[in-house]
């Protein structure tokens, strides 16, 4: 009885409490019903490290590879996603789909990257929703944590993928040195991506390039390291904004590739990258460097080649020292695609992919794309003791802060309905037209024959290679419409002048990006090809003459069977000969160039009496060189690498020491064209740069003023280019590098001031222990339309 009392007693004391403690009660009842990372309302560490928690091994591990070859693991035959496949293969869940929009798994394909398949159409935009929205429902619905996973695509110059809008290759949007219009193109990609369900894009990239024989130097803004990190920073904006959490029209961005890419020994993909450590400071770093620590990068892909003996892929120093340790970077490194395979295949470092994927994840790689190979044996590696749990638990803390801060675990799903509307829009349309037609670079202009007067043709005659079939690049899909030279000519000429068309010279037998095979077209073909332009060209008043490169001359290699470097920098097939025999007619010849590598077209550049570079430039392509030609648009386009003369020039970028080029016997060391050159229709003088003060001290700014002035008859834009150099250093320095830049429009007479801020960062350098540093003395500060051209003041610092 005393029991029972004591237990009647304790219930009414615990009653009386209730109303005290339910609440607390009740929020535990609750959070134990939905876990902490699953409450939206909690910081990302929080619920990047409650999620960590709970993962086993085999979990955190699935978070880090990817599937892309194999994608029939988890689809059915006919290319949709298959929940009980899934499963069955990936019981842990998958970190990442690599490219969902294409149609690895259904049929196979060629050799090749990026997704590239011969022959074989890719995911329209509802159809690549619906695969996409299928996966992650299976990831959060039949997986024990319900993890979403990462959608990565393409989207160098545009989301490769059907229908998406297709704008001006990279090399040919640093032609723009437009940051603003960057932002607003790649915004427009970002958009597009997202309306199918991607969250990731592998882009933009930012390798400094220096070698015109390199197949993807195309995929580049340039050779110059200032020039390619404003234009890595504008494509960033556009993909994922200034911050986080990510915008639902938005999607995270990979930095491509850490480094050195841009200048492989003898010009060949992925060779040796023979550079010291100041010139990877100077020159190769700063792109990164100015992302990771300006905007919220969240992924960097290493490159493919060695520094010094070590593959990027394996080198600690400059993925976990250099990256995180001195930048401060806290996102994700992901290997390019088989990488860590080449580890073994290629650089012949490791007997097998199990001890490649060690030595990888040791260096500071977090993922493997585009399937886990090496990271396959990630489980078994930590079970020996090879790989601490440590370093695979930081690992996917970083994989896991992506997926948070994208908003994937509330909602990872695209709306199938919209995602057609979504895509090339009439805006993304207008903009791709925009954004060609800043990037034309117009390099001669004899006598003033742009632009044309359509009141005083009769007949046009629209000749070469690419009059009517328009390449647009590597990375590439296929487009709702190209329009081509020929048909914008067509209808400029439609009720006022008759337009013939001859193709005049055919470089190969197709130019499809993903076909291994190249076939030079024979001797034979061409000899009638260009008598048939000749015949077409006698009676025309005024020849358009298309030439240049393509797609399978100039690209990236990825295989021993899929080449695209060069040995020679001629302009390829007969395209020379060509010229030479409609220049002998005596007629007007418009030359427009269409190509990714830039050539030494020493005979064009002599004899054309108009000569356009225009690189590729996506689906509006003729109707940009329309607007050009006769004049509706006023060229301003300025060229982001220099122009060599001959192949052994190389290298010839415009920011070289003061010994290099001393002269050859019969040769001349200057290029065809300098970097940052182009002219306009009008006429601008650029006035000398005006100091805010003549002397400053070490830590201090300085304002530089430049005064530009329309001197032509005509509205345009012109490039102020701001240019330093260091006087007298305790190391070598450039005779010159670009520091700042803006277009500028003018009206005809107009006279505006641009005004630049120099910081001590523009006049540090390297000294001899490795320390970046500004040292006294005086920098000769100059300004120009390009980097021959300058008017220059000295300022001192003291």
């Amino acid at each position: 009885m005393r029991n029972f009392r004591r237990i009647v007693a304790l219930a009414i004391a615990a009653t009386a409490l209730t109303p005290v403690i339910a609440p607390a009660a009740q929020a535990q009842t609750a959070r134990a019903d939905r876990p902490l990372y699953k409450d939206a309302s909690q910081t990302v560490d929080a619920r990047v490290e409650d999620l960590l928690a709970r993962m086993t091994l085999e979990e955190k591990v699935a978070q880090l590879v990817a599937i892309w070859e194999h994608k029939d693991r988890i689809q059915t035959a006919a290319g949709d996603f298959d929940p009980a496949k899934a499963s069955q293969a990936f019981p842990n869940g998958l970190g990442m789909v690599s490219r969902p929009s294409d149609r690895r798994g259904v049929t196979p394909a060629a050799n090749g990257a990026a997704g590239a398949a011969v022959g074989v159409g890719n995911r329209n935009p509802a159809d690549t929703a619906t695969y996409i929205n299928a996966a992650q429902k299976w990831a959060l619905e039949k997986t024990r944590l319900g993890i979403p996973m990462i959608m990565h695509e393409e989207a160098l110059h545009g989301l490769v993928a059907p229908g998406a809008t297709s704008f001006p290759q990279s090399i040919a949007l640093a032609s723009t040195w437009d940051p603003g219009l960057l932002e607003k193109v790649f915004g427009v990609a970002a958009s597009e991506a997202r309306a199918r369900g991607a969250n990731l894009v592998l882009a933009p990239v930012v390798d400094v390039a220096r070698d015109p024989r390199w197949g993807r130097i195309e995929e580049t803004y340039g050779e110059d390291p200032y020039l390619v990190s404003e234009m890595g920073l504008a494509a960033i904006r556009g993909f994922q904004g200034t911050t986080l959490p990510l915008a639902r029209d938005k999607v995270f961005v990979t930095l491509k590739h850490m480094t050195g890419h841009g200048q492989p020994e003898n010009g060949t993909n992925i060779g040796p990258a023979s550079l010291g450590e100041r010139t990877l400071r100077e020159d190769f770093f700063p792109p990164f460097e100015s992302a990771v620590t300006q905007l919220p990068v969240r992924a960097v892909m290493a490159s493919y080649n060695e520094i010094d003996g070590i593959p990027s892929h394996a080198n600690k120093w400059l993925l976990h020292d250099v990256l995180r340790g001195e930048w401060g970077f806290k996102g994700a490194v992901v290997s390019d695609y088989f990488a860590v395979r080449e580890l073994v295949t290629r650089h012949k470092m490791f007997k097998d992919v199990k001890d490649a994927g060690a030595r990888a994840i040791d260096a500071g790689v977090d993922v493997e794309t585009p399937d886990g190979e090496g990271f396959n044996h990630l489980i078994e590696l930590v079970r020996e003791g090879k790989v601490s749990q440590g370093q695979i638990d930081n690992a996917v803390r970083r994989v896991l802060e992506m997926k948070f801060e994208g908003g994937l675990f509330e909602n990872p799903y695209a709306d199938v309905k919209t995602a057609a509307k979504k895509t090339n829009t009439p805006e993304a349309i207008a903009l791709a037209r925009q954004a060609a037609r800043e990037s034309v670079v117009l390099l001669k202009n004899s006598s003033g024959l742009l632009p044309l007067d359509a009141t005083g043709i009769r007949k046009m005659a629209v000749i070469g290679t690419h009059a009517r079939d328009t390449p647009i690049g590597g990375y590439s899909d296929v487009p709702n419409h190209v329009v081509s030279v020929l048909e914008a000519m067509q209808t400029e000429g439609k009720g006022k002048f008759q337009v013939d068309y001859s193709e005049g010279v055919r470089l190969t037998e197709g130019h499809v990006w993903a076909q291994d095979k190249v076939v030079p077209t024979d001797a034979a073909t061409n000899d009638k090809l260009r008598a048939d332009a000749v015949a077409a060209a006698k009676d025309a008043d005024v020849v358009v003459m298309v030439l240049g490169g393509n797609e399978a001359l100039s690209r990236e290699a990825w295989a021993d069977e899929h080449l695209g470097d060069s040995d020679t920098l001629d302009l390829p097939g007969p395209q020379d000969q060509l010229a030479k025999e409609i220049f002998a007619l005596g007629k007007p010849v418009v030359v427009i160039l269409l190509n990714g590598r830039p050539y030494a077209v020493n005979y064009l550049a002599e004899k054309a009496p108009a000569l356009i570079e225009g690189w590729y430039l996506g689906e509006q392509t003729g109707n940009a060189l329309a607007d050009v030609v006769f004049g509706r648009f006023n060229p301003g386009g300025k060229l982001p690498v220099s122009i060599a003369r001959s192949v052994g020039q190389l290298p010839i970028y415009y920011n070289r020491k003061p010994t290099a080029r001393r002269g050859y016997l019969f040769g001349d060391t200057s290029p065809l064209y300098p970097f940052g050159y182009g002219l306009s229709y009008s006429s601008f003088e650029v006035g000398a740069p005006v100091l805010g003060t003549g002397t400053i001290g070490i830590a201090d700014n300085v304002t530089v003023k430049v005064d530009v002035t329309n001197t032509g008859k005509r509205a345009g834009d012109e490039v102020v280019q701001l240019y330093v150099r260091d006087d007298e250093a305790s190391v070598t320095r450039p005779l010159i590098e670009l520091k700042r830049f803006q277009r500028v429009t003018l009206q005809p007479g107009e006279k505006k001031t641009v005004s630049f801020e120099l910081t001590p960062k523009d006049l540090s350098l390297w000294n001899v222990a490795m320390k970046r540093v500004v040292e006294p003395g005086t920098f000769t500060i100059s300004a120009g339309p390009n980097s021959v051209d300058l008017k220059s003041t000295v300022l001192t610092v003291r």
